[in-house]
């Protein structure tokens, strides 16, 4: 019984984690977006990234994020990510 409980917990968490990466998959670059509108500090797939027309966001330099040139949304070992510099 502990067995079969240990095989789906185990399913489980594999499908979940499954479901991370393809969001944030990808080839190069241009294939990543900012995972939100304002102040992104993740980055997600294109198709997975938010619908962002007429969004509104405030001009602040929120550390931590992308903004103001303070990292860039890059393709990095197959995975979409904000890198920082």
């Amino acid at each position: 019984m502990k067995w079969i409980i240990f095989v789906m917990l185990l399913v489980v968490v594999t499908l979940l984690i499954g479901c991370v990466k393809v969001e944030k998959k990808c080839s190069q670059d241009s294939d990543c977006v900012r995972k939100t509108c304002c102040h992104a500090s993740e980055a997600v797939n294109k198709k997975y990234g938010p619908k962002c027309a007429n969004q509104l966001c405030t001009m602040e330099c929120v550390k931590g994020t992308v903004d103001c040139g303070q990292g860039s949304i890059q393709c990095v070992n197959g995975e979409c990510k904000a890198v920082m510099k």
